[in-house]
C-alpha cells in the first residue's frame, strides 16, 4: 500500500510538473506570474519537506492538484485576463458569462470558491492526525481555517500590491474595479469550505463511519497501512 501511495503521488506531482512547465512558457506577464508562484512554491516544498512524517490520502492529494492547476492556469494569463469566455465561445459558439449572467471575468472567484471546496478536505485531514479532533468541530474547524487563512491571503496581497506598486500591483490584486473583491473572495473560499464539509459529513453518514478517521488510524503504529 506504501508503495503505491508513494507512487500515486510521485504521477501526480509528475503531472503537476508538465502543466506548471507549460504553463510558465511565455505567461501574460512574467513578473505578475513570479508573485503568483511564490507561495506555490512556498507550498510544494512544505509538502516534499514533511512526506516522510506527514502523509494525506490520495483523496487528498487529488484535490489538492486539482487546486494547483487551477492557480497554474490563472498565474499564466494573470487571473483577471483567463479567456475561459473565448473557450466556451468556441466550443458552443455562445458567451458563458453571457449565459449566467457574469458582468466580469470570474476566474479568480472561481479559485477561491475552489481553495475552500478542494482544500477544506485535505486541511481536515491534518486535524485528525495532529489534534485528533472529533464530531463538531472535525467539520468546523476546517472551514474556519479555509476562512482564516484566505483572509491572511487577503492581507498578504494587499501588501505586496502595496510593496511592488504600479501595474503589476494591479494586476497581482486583480480586483477589476469591485471596491468589495477581497470581502467576496474571502465569502466564496468559506462557501467552498461549507460545501466540502457538507459533502463530507454527508458520505460519512452513509458510510456509518469517518473515512477520513479510519485513514488517519490507519497511519498509527500496529494498524495496516491506508489508502
Amino acid at each position: 500500500m506504501a508503495d503505491a501511495r508513494r507512487r500515486y503521488l510521485y504521477t501526480l506531482g509528475a503531472l503537476f510538473a508538465v502543466v506548471w512547465t507549460a504553463l510558465a512558457i511565455a505567461p501574460h506577464d512574467r513578473a505578475d506570474w513570479a508573485l503568483e508562484n511564490a507561495l506555490v512554491l512556498a507550498f510544494g516544498a512544505a509538502l516534499l519537506f514533511t512526506r516522510r512524517w506527514f502523509v494525506f490520502s490520495r483523496t487528498s492529494y487529488t484535490l489538492i492538484f486539482l487546486y494547483l492547476c487551477l492557480h497554474a492556469i490563472g498565474a499564466h494569463y494573470t487571473y483577471s485576463l483567463v479567456p475561459y469566455d473565448d473557450w466556451w465561445r468556441a466550443l458552443t459558439g455562445r458567451s458563458f458569462n453571457s449565459l449566467v449572467g457574469w458582468e466580469r471575468n470570474n476566474f479568480d472567484r472561481v479559485v477561491h470558491f475552489s481553495y475552500g471546496l478542494l482544500l477544506a478536505y485535505p486541511i481536515r485531514e491534518i486535524f485528525l492526525r495532529v489534534v485528533e479532533v472529533r464530531g463538531f468541530w472535525a467539520y468546523f474547524l476546517p472551514m474556519d481555517v479555509t476562512l482564516s487563512t484566505s483572509a491572511l491571503y487577503e492581507l498578504l496581497e494587499w501588501g505586496a500590491a502595496e510593496v511592488v506598486g504600479g501595474d503589476l500591483g494591479a494586476a497581482y490584486l486583480g480586483t477589476q474595479g469591485d471596491i468589495w473583491d477581497a470581502q467576496k473572495d474571502m465569502a466564496l473560499a468559506a462557501t467552498g469550505a461549507v460545501i466540502a464539509m457538507a459533502i463530507t459529513a454527508l458520505v460519512n453518514w452513509r458510510a456509518r463511519r469517518d473515512l477520513a478517521r479510519d485513514w488517519a488510524d490507519s497511519l498509527k503504529p500496529g494498524n495496516p497501512p491506508g489508502r
